[in-house]
């Protein structure tokens, strides 16, 4: 059976997509070179729903306390000692929060690393889950208030792509994507991992807009 064609959105976790993003996240992995190791990792979970490629995102639990209790977020946290790379800290994330063990062969590769508001480096780890009506996920609920998605195709038409734009210093400082229109607003760091994977899965039909700043105030 054919493969479905470039404009085709099930073509975007096709099997010759996948070949293609794995190829380019290596190549970007040996152009990086010997980086300073992440701090942090969060799985970027690729998925289909009802034969749909989608993203899987979660909503902090308000239970962890702090400024991003409620927020849309990625699986993942610190890295433990015990963790050899960011690939296992965002799996054994990803387990602890969703319930969802998975092996690394669903890993397509690592991101560009992103500092996050306190200038940590964030690894975001691009996975695929496959068709989620054939997984059980058992959220933590001290970690994880609701499970939901965004097929792919929504977040790459214009009329759920936003902006919003910051100062410092009472000047125009740095412009962040949001993405709305879904059942939460994407923001902060997890809208500027969700570009790169759109950037990554549709170049073809998708340009980052935003540039990250050395450190994000606000996300």
């Amino acid at each position: 059976m054919a493969e479905p064609g470039p404009g085709d959105p099930g073509a975007l976790l096709s099997s010759g997509s996948e070949r293609r993003c794995r190829a380019r996240l290596a190549a970007a992995a040996a152009g990086r070179g010997a980086a300073a190791a992440a701090a942090a990792a969060v799985l970027v979970p690729l998925c289909s729903v009802r034969g749909r490629p989608a993203l899987l995102f979660t909503l902090r639990s308000r239970r962890l306390g702090g400024r991003h209790s409620g927020d849309v977020s990625f699986p993942g946290g610190r890295r433990d000692p015990a963790d050899g790379d960011a690939v296992a800290t965002a799996l054994r994330e990803t387990r602890e929060e969703l319930g969802l063990a998975l092996g690394e062969p669903s890993v397509w590769g690592q991101l560009q690393a992103l500092p996050d508001r306190h200038g940590l480096l964030v690894a975001p780890i691009v996975a695929n889950l496959g068709p989620l009506e054939n997984l059980t996920l058992t959220p933590n609920p001290d970690e994880v208030a609701e499970i939901f998605t965004l097929p792919l195709a929504h977040l790459l038409r214009e009329e759920n792509q936003g902006y919003t734009h910051f100062r410092t210093a009472g000047r125009y400082g740095y412009t962040l994507p949001v993405f709305l229109n879904g059942p939460h607003k994407v923001w902060g760091l997890t809208a500027i991992i969700t570009e790169l994977t759109l950037e990554l899965l549709a170049p073809e039909r998708y340009r980052r807009k935003t540039v990250a700043p050395a450190r994000l105030r606000s996300a």
